[in-house]
């Protein structure tokens, strides 16, 4: 197996020229929007739909649970949301519920880079399926600081190439922060995109349980540092439990 040192080699050598990809977060809905329930609407359906989170809906709308009714008019909250794409994007999935019971939090271990480049790299080692993760996390160098960018393993909902543990491969959610956190704490925009969408897998993706979080040096024990030493992992872990 490639060592991560040679991975990292191979995929400083081939960033140059690579464009980059993935979809913008940034863009700002205007205006106040609404939405009339009609007969079979639930509330994580007009989430959905409109991109925005249950807890989002349900704050601006001062929900107390999820019951709507049948012409109740709901206020659609006009914020950007980083979620967005990913909450369309995996609205149209068919995710085998109980499948996904892990997020795995890793680092890129270097600066430059993004989902394209990455997975260039990793089918240069050989890896079919390209990308290794589900979700890259931009640091504002080659993708947008706090971008989620969506891998084709989310999308074709096939097993993950991030950790060394098939099973956990198989069951966990990889999710790579892009840069070095061996020597500093990942940026503030960096992190607020990965709790929202930790919490969002956690609590609202259509996932059938609630997956548990780790990071990747949990995973592959001796053999990898990964996410690195400044990665706030004691506050995640308070968070998440």
């Amino acid at each position: 197996m490639t060592t991560r040192r040679a991975f990292l080699r191979t995929l400083g050598l081939g960033l140059a020229g690579l464009a980059i990809g993935g979809p913008s977060l940034f863009a700002q809905a205007h205006g106040r929007r609404t939405h009339t329930v009609v007969r079979g609407d639930t509330l994580g359906g007009i989430a959905g739909r409109h991109g925005v989170t249950v807890t989002a809906l349900k704050v601006a709308n001062k929900l107390k649970n999820d019951r709507i009714a049948v012409g109740q008019v709901l206020v659609i909250p006009g914020t950007s949301s980083v979620l967005a794409h990913v909450i369309n994007a995996t609205a149209g999935l068919n995710i085998e519920r109980g499948r996904w019971r892990y997020v795995v939090a890793h680092h890129s271990g270097i600066e430059a880079g993004n989902a394209r480049a990455y997975g260039a790299a990793h089918r240069r080692r050989g890896m079919e399926n390209g990308l290794a993760y589900d979700f890259v996390i931009g640091n504002g160098r080659d993708s947008g600081d706090g971008e989620i960018e969506i891998g084709p393993r989310w999308l074709k909902q096939i097993d993950g190439g991030h950790v060394r543990n098939a099973f956990y491969n198989a069951h966990g959610i990889g999710i790579c922060l892009v840069g070095n956190f061996e020597k500093r704490r990942p940026g503030r925009r960096q992190m607020e995109s990965f709790t929202a969408l930790v919490d969002w897998l956690r609590d609202e993706a259509p996932l059938g349980i609630r997956p548990k979080f780790t990071v990747h040096r949990m995973v592959d024990k001796n053999h990898t540092v990964c996410p690195g030493r400044y990665f706030p992992y004691a506050e995640m872990k308070k968070r998440y439990g």
